[in-house]
């Protein structure tokens, strides 16, 4: 397999790039080596600029959840092209996605549209504290929300503590309102409220995909919920990655917790950019031009991208692919398992529906604390060994696998025979 294509992409590309790419994972730089150019896609696979075809367990990390260029979505695409690009006016499709959406997640009465997860979670806080009056945010080591200046930190030295920025060009000033707690641990919450009376509420993804596909571990979210509200303040659930891929609707259905305000992306706009903050009428209520919470776009609610939606949610509600993603992401999670065993690797496998990752490292992994101890060179092997066998990867340790619709028998024996090889190698190193 060469990648000759692609490195020359590369070069050509740090002349007016920065890293030669536009988002920071894609430069590789945890998995070494340089990175791949895509070309096309299509159904189950993708494939670069050299012609090597993968079976594509990255999905855009998460929004092609029926496989790349479905008929139905790319009709649907085609023929809101016909109509035009972009208005900065309403259209009807708005309407139509935003019962759509609302309709799946019980407690969200209105949705505003916006054009980025990143976009939607700074919304949702900026919300929150509107509703509350209050200025401190929680959020979990380890969660990701985007690269807002409030939530690009890392935890301080104890954890009542203020954090400090996480990136340079974020002032302290910046994070002095935002507070870091342990995922899974809900004393590390009551901690922070302990010491502070002026906190609007708490953000967290359901199911962590940003560390691997961490779960909530018992009735850690009800906990969470009933304790943040008894405070005065609001729950904030990140389903920019979950929504949709576990349930038609969100992950906190399934751990039978529901959001004060809830944010969406990903598999909304299938594949375009888009994403979505909403909650109950009194809350959304708050937010111009009902209420006195600014937040503004002129391309929300792009009409290809609302096409693509509807035509993504329809389908996908049609299709009800859930029981089945359970199914494959279990024969992936024992192969692994077994695979792992026969060559004396340590891994541990987290999944949640069409979510996967393998950690390697022989820890159970409920926190970032735990994410950490995963041996990251290991899996640059890994993933270097899956890539040659046709599977492509996030080229992180700390990003979820996504399944897709398309996945077909075929794509799943290429993929055993995959895994199985490279955790040889990862044996072999």
């Amino acid at each position: 397999m060469e990648f000759k294509k692609s490195q020359e992409l590369y070069n050509k590309g740090l002349k007016n790039m920065v890293g030669a790419v536009n988002s920071p994972v894609r430069a590789f730089a945890s998995v070494g080596g340089n990175p791949l150019f895509i070309k096309k896609a299509k159904g189950s696979k993708i494939t670069d600029v050299d012609g090597n075809s993968y079976i594509d367990l990255v999905l855009s990390y998460g929004p092609m959840i029926l496989g790349h260029r479905h008929k139905k979505v790319q009709k649907a695409i085609t023929k809101a092209l016909k109509s035009g690009y972009s208005f900065g006016a309403s259209t009807k499709n708005e309407i139509k996605l935003a019962k759509i959406v609302c309709d799946a997640f019980p407690g969200m009465d209105k949705v505003r549209f916006v054009n980025s997860g990143t976009e939607a979670v700074l919304s949702g806080i900026r919300l929150a504290r509107a509703f509350t009056g209050k200025d401190k945010i929680i959020k979990f080591s380890g969660c990701y929300h985007g690269h807002q200046d409030a939530l690009l930190v890392a935890a301080g030295s104890g954890l009542a503590t203020l954090s400090l920025p996480g990136s340079k060009g974020v002032p302290e000033g910046a994070v002095k309102n935002t507070l870091i707690a342990n995922y899974n641990d809900l004393d590390s919450v009551k901690a922070h409220f302990e010491e502070h009376d002026d906190i609007a509420g708490i953000i967290l993804e359901p199911v962590a995909g940003n560390m691997g596909v961490v779960t909530p571990q018992n009735g850690f979210l009800k906990e969470l919920k009933e304790y943040v509200n008894s405070k005065g303040a609001l729950l904030i659930v990140d389903e920019v990655m979950t929504g949709f891929r576990s349930k038609f609707g969100g992950a906190q259905e399934l751990f039978e917790v529901e959001a004060d305000i809830t944010c969406l992306g990903k598999v909304i706009g299938g594949g375009f950019p888009v994403g979505a903050y909403g909650a109950r009428n009194e809350i959304m209520e708050m937010v111009a031009p009902l209420g006195g919470m600014y937040q503004a776009g002129t391309l929300s609610g792009n009409p290809i991208a609302m096409a693509a939606g509807i035509s993504t949610l329809s389908e996908l509600k049609k299709q009800n692919p859930y029981e089945k993603f359970n199914e494959v992401a279990q024969i992936i999670e024992v192969f692994l398992l077994e695979s792992a065993k026969k060559y004396g690797v340590e891994i541990t496998v987290n999944r949640f529906g069409s979510m996967i990752n393998p950690f390697f490292t022989n820890v159970h992994v409920t926190n970032f604390e735990q994410a950490q101890t995963s041996d990251t060179k290991k899996f640059a092997v890994f993933f270097w060994e899956m890539i040659r066998n046709g599977v492509f990867l996030p080229p992180s340790q700390f990003e979820a696998w996504f399944l897709s619709s398309a996945i077909s028998e075929k794509d799943m024996k290429k993929i055993m025979k995959a895994i199985d090889k490279s955790i040889e190698a990862v044996a072999n190193m």
